[in-house]
């Protein structure tokens, strides 16, 4: 089964987090595509907060990770980043957010899928069109490459860094 999962790091050494992220991701799943970093400014949260660093990974799962598993696996991989979580929006040392597993339509405790505001997002539609320009959100019918092109990407900047 297929996830897409987006990682953001704005605290600390952010492209070194997203390095050792993507590292323990691969170790745990197979890691099938991963987009090129961008840079992006702060959405919501307290002023002041240094720019981010976005991008998105393509996982295959076993069949015998759930959505919650990987949610939970996501999580810890936060917590041991050195993330907390005490404000909404707040800047933080690493952020993994499922975005879509196997196409599945959710809404748990803590686990709405496909993510919620993502289509909303330039900073995760742009490095998600990086892997998969075509996925389709599985209850608008929209893809990524085409509500991609109907929002502003002017502060979404590719970075050149290897990762």
């Amino acid at each position: 089964m297929t996830a897409y999962v987006a990682l953001g790091a704005n605290l600390g050494d952010p492209l070194t987090q997203l390095r050792w992220a993507k590292a323990e991701l691969a170790e745990r799943y197979t890691l099938s595509a991963a987009s090129g970093l961008y840079q992006t400014a702060p959405v919501g949260g307290p002023p002041g907060q240094p720019d981010y660093l976005n991008a998105a990974v393509q996982l295959e799962l076993s069949p015998q990770t759930t959505p919650q598993t990987l949610l939970m696996d996501l999580q810890a991989l936060e917590a041991a980043a050195g993330r907390e979580r005490r404000e909404r929006w707040a800047a933080r040392t690493l952020d993994l957010d499922v975005l879509d597993v196997g196409g599945h339509v959710l809404d748990l405790l803590g686990l709405e899928l496909p993510h919620p505001r993502m289509m909303t997002r330039p900073f995760v539609l742009r490095p998600l069109s990086d892997i998969a320009p075509q996925w389709t959100h599985p209850v608008t019918g929209e893809q990524v490459a085409t509500r991609l092109k109907e929002l502003d990407t002017t502060d979404v900047i590719l970075t050149g860094l290897s990762w």
